[in-house]
């Protein structure tokens, strides 16, 4: 009881938040003439959220398929490339100039020459949502893998430890906060990146359904689709966040250093 107490007591003032914003858009669209079809009001949108109109468990599977599938093939590629890059200056060299270009690329015109190469499904979305995210974790890690305390490193050399042993026991647990950081961010562009890709082409998931809503103007159902987006969001979102606690509590709270 007392952890629950605590933790809503931290959470007050951003769930205030979001009470006066709902009842400030509930007014608007009440009182203020705005039309339905514009911005629909909180209470249409869960109207829309509870009703049949829409087979919500079966959009919301696909695109949480493709969401969380989308963060873990980013953090992994981005882990294991920022590592190799850390490991060695030559493969620094060699895949620095390689990753950027990619990053540079937009990603809305790849979207497209992915369902041409791999056709409609769950795991072309999920590749466009990894190529948005992976960036920040391969130079977060490259840079948490580098910018060690010498003193730590010169430890190492004084027990003549192996370099792969000096990567397991100083490197790597002195990236966790640079890594965590990056999958944050990685976190909501994964979310980015499935929604395009079902905005170019799909059959099924939560962006099919904000698309197939627009010819109808159905916006109350696009809103609530945008809802379990979001959901979707902070669920990975809190997924990092707890990591972060577990294996970094110290950044968590420093004061208890």
């Amino acid at each position: 009881m007392m952890k629950t107490a605590k933790w809503l007591i931290e959470r007050l003032p951003a769930l205030s938040l979001f009470a006066v914003l709902l009842i400030l858009w509930q007014f608007a669209v009440t009182f203020g003439g705005i039309r339905e079809y514009l911005l629909p009001s909180p209470a249409a949108v869960y109207a829309a959220l509870v009703g049949d109109q829409i087979p919500w468990s079966r959009h919301i599977w696909v695109t949480a398929l493709e969401i969380f599938g989308a963060f873990f093939i980013a953090a992994a590629a981005g882990i294991i490339l920022g590592t190799m890059i850390a490991w060695s200056t030559l493969i620094s060299r060699a895949l620095m100039p390689f990753l950027v270009f990619v990053n540079t690329l937009p990603k809305v015109a790849i979207a497209p020459l992915f369902l041409i190469w791999m056709g409609y499904g769950i795991l072309p979305n999920m590749l466009i949502g990894a190529l948005i995210g992976f960036f920040p974790v391969v130079i977060n890690t490259a840079v948490g893998l580098t910018q060690i305390d010498r003193d730590l490193l010169d430890l190492g050399r004084v027990f003549n430890a192996p370099k792969w042993k000096v990567f397991a026991k100083i490197r790597i647990p002195n990236a966790y906060p640079f890594i965590l950081s990056a999958l944050k961010i990685t976190a909501t562009s994964a979310v980015v990146g499935a929604i395009v890709g079902e905005f170019v082409a799909s059959q099924r998931g939560l962006g099919y359904v904000i698309i197939a809503t627009q010819s109808s103007m159905n916006t109350s159902v696009a809103f609530a689709a945008l809802f379990w987006i979001s959901i979707m969001g902070f669920l990975v979102f809190g997924f990092v966040a707890m990591l972060t606690r577990i294996l970094t509590p110290w950044a968590e709270n420093p004061d208890n250093q």
